[in-house]
């Protein structure tokens, strides 16, 4: 039972990161950002691809963040600059990264049981042993939302959330609407290719399909822990997100518990996305009508 709960926390706060990174393309910037399907193995494959080389793991995590980064920028840089479609854009980025993240590992998929990691590079008593990789990604995903809360809080972060609210307040400050926007699509990126470098790195593998279905899985995170926070002023946005990313796995863990087959996941989550966000809705609904008894 141990194990399982040490499991859950582990991918949870993993892919909170991944979660966060999604929270700024869908619910600030509005932007439907299918890049990040292809952002997340692009972590997974830079980080690979240098560690195969000797290169430190950690200064692998920051060299996948950056490539995510640089990936988001060119998905800004389509819809921006080309004035191609918010969706489409995403979708040719993630296209090109599949063929992309082929060519940096070389196969589309290897194992790296032999490599260092950041979770190999010490070694720790017995006792806290099981404990270590939870701690190390508990830090890793708590620092990124430490660094991405005090960025909302400056000037760049306050025009981040004005560009997707409104793009004209942006105008009227002199800033660049379109330039803020890359500003945002590449820090979400940045922040899915990370996640997907810290996964690689603790199952010691790549794939390159690993990414299908991240943006349904941050989506369902993000829907479901604003959801449950949302009058809770004292909780952050961004907590809210990691916990919702952690209820997710739960749910997955749960439903695999129960006998469900891992070829039926996509099934569990396009459901559990689903109900998600009917619940969401019909609790908008009925806000405006609890008002309207009260007075």
């Amino acid at each position: 039972m141990l194990n399982i709960i040490i499991g859950i926390l582990e991918q949870g706060f993993i892919f909170a990161i991944m979660a966060l990174g999604i929270y700024i393309s869908y619910k600030i910037l509005d932007f439907p950002d299918l890049s990040v399907d292809g952002t997340f193995p692009l972590g997974a494959a830079v980080s690979t691809a240098l560690i195969l080389k000797g290169i430190n793991p950690w200064l692998c995590l920051v060299a996948a963040a950056l490539a995510g980064a640089m990936a988001g920028c060119l998905t800004g840089f389509f819809h921006v600059k080309l004035k191609i479609k918010d969706l489409l854009s995403g979708i040719l980025t993630m296209t090109a990264l599949y063929s992309i993240n082929y060519r940096i590992v070389g196969s589309p998929n290897k194992f790296m049981m032999n490599e260092k990691s950041i979770f190999k590079l010490i070694t720790v008593p017995d006792s806290i042993a099981p404990y270590f990789p939870l701690i190390i990604i508990i830090v890793i995903s708590l620092v990124a939302k430490i660094l991405l809360d005090m960025y909302l809080k400056t000037k760049s972060g306050f025009l981040l959330k004005s560009a997707g609210d409104n793009a004209g307040l942006v105008v009227t400050l002199g800033e660049n609407p379109g330039k803020i926007k890359i500003i945002g699509l590449a820090i979400g990126n940045g922040l899915v290719a990370l996640a997907g470098a810290v996964n690689c790195q603790k199952v010691m593998q790549f794939d390159v399909s690993s990414g299908v279905g991240t943006l349904v899985m941050g989506l369902a995170a993000v829907i479901i822990g604003t959801s449950l926070f949302n009058r809770a002023k004292w909780v952050k946005v961004t907590t809210s997100v990691v916990i919702g990313m952690i209820l997710y796995k739960t749910c997955i863990s749960l439903a695999i518990s129960s006998g469900l087959r891992p070829s039926d996941m996509n099934l569990v989550i396009t459901t559990l996305f689903v109900i998600t966000l009917v619940a969401t809705e019909y609790s908008k609904r009925r806000k405006p009508n609890a008002q309207t008894k009260k007075y």
